[in-house]
């Protein structure tokens, strides 16, 4: 159990907690987020982000509203601010290899959404091959409230966070969403070893955290691509 104050502090390093989440909403808006780095560089502030999203049109959204809420929603999922380590550390790994990407952005989109969050085991849970079902996903998020959402809600966010999964390579298929396995390369290693250092973590539990079970691979793997991230 994580303590107020625990959370207090991992909320400065960028972790998020609650009910709510950006999948509320939308996906983890892979192709948005990269669209901004390439607009922005690795140094850009919070405040420069917002100008090209809003001001610059660099997403080429058709309203200023619709630009004002494709920030917001970004803003929710991965922060965009350098003074949070959980972002710096991401935009610094984000162009080294850009077959990292998708990945890295769920690892992120995991430590900040609490509504993706809850998906998480259900999915890991099944293996390459075997089917997703919206409906399940559905019922992990109202079993805490089951009034808290309506059956529309429900529906809007199990396909967003569907949608997330499905770039992020652990699922497949546009209708029946299929398992599979993604892509995981030293910087997805890197990165998840660093989201558990910032909670806390040393040592051999660093691979044992929630942040390397994530990545979908076994222990042994995690090791093998760490060490030849160390070689490349």
């Amino acid at each position: 159990m994580i303590t107020e104050n625990h959370k207090t502090t991992l909320s400065h390093f960028g972790f998020k907690f609650g009910k709510n989440g950006a999948h509320s909403s939308r996906s983890m808006m892979l192709e948005e987020l990269r669209a901004l780095f390439l607009a922005a560089p690795v140094s850009a502030t919070l405040e420069q982000y917002q100008e090209e999203i809003v001001s610059h049109n660099c997403l080429n959204k058709s309203t200023e509203n619709s630009r004002r809420l494709t920030f917001r929603h970004l803003k929710d999922l991965y922060g965009l601010d350098t003074r949070l380590p959980l972002f710096r550390v991401l935009r610094l790994l984000w162009d080294i290899e850009p077959a990292a990407q998708s990945v890295l952005a769920l690892q992120l989109a995991y430590a900040r959404d609490p509504l993706f969050h809850i998906s998480s085991d259900y999915i890991l849970s099944h293996n390459a091959g075997e089917l997703i079902y919206r409906e399940e996903i559905e019922t992990l998020l109202s079993k805490d409230d089951p009034t808290r959402f309506s059956p529309a809600s429900l529906k809007s966010f199990s396909i967003n966070i569907n949608g997330s999964w499905t770039q992020a390579g652990y699922l497949n298929g546009k209708v029946k969403k299929i398992r599979q396995s993604p892509a995981i390369s030293p910087i997805n290693v890197t990165y998840a070893l660093f989201q558990g250092y910032l909670s806390g973590l040393s040592g051999e539990r660093l691979f044992n955290s929630a942040w390397t079970k994530l990545l979908d691979v076994p222990l042994t793997t995690v090791r093998t691509v760490l060490k030849r991230g160390r070689k490349s």
